[in-house]
């Protein structure tokens, strides 16, 4: 009914925590569609730091599931990576139906202003 996976990466070389999440998803999931983003170029973090993603799964398994249900199967599946390198995930979950009706889009990320970088704006 839908097309195979379709799998977006981020910009740069996926490292091993990026890999590792997706490599667990497509297990778990079978997604049509997963995008998994590093962000922690957005962050104050140092380069090359894999600590926060943007995580991005539609799937059929979440039909007739809330988003607190669809949240909660992707954290325990990546439940090693939130208890180590991950610091931050955002999730966009959708069923199939729902990504399509989006026109497969998902909103961009605000800038982070937190840490340094809220002191910083602070004194702008």
């Amino acid at each position: 009914m839908y097309p195979n996976t379709n799998i977006t990466r981020s910009p740069v070389a996926a490292g091993p925590v990026q890999a590792a999440i997706e490599r667990k998803l497509v297990t778990a999931f079978s997604p049509v569609h997963l995008e998994v983003l590093n962000e922690s170029g957005m962050h104050s973090v140092p380069p090359g730091s894999e600590s926060h993603f943007k995580v991005t799964v539609v799937c059929e398994k979440f039909n007739n599931q809330g988003q607190v249900q669809r949240h909660r199967a992707v954290n325990t599946v990546l439940a090693d990576e939130l208890n180590g390198p991950i610091h931050a995930l955002s999730l966009n979950t959708m069923t199939p139906d729902e990504w399509f009706a989006k026109g497969g889009i998902v909103e961009p990320s605000p800038p982070c202003l937190g840490g340094s970088k809220l002191d910083a704006e602070k004194k702008r």
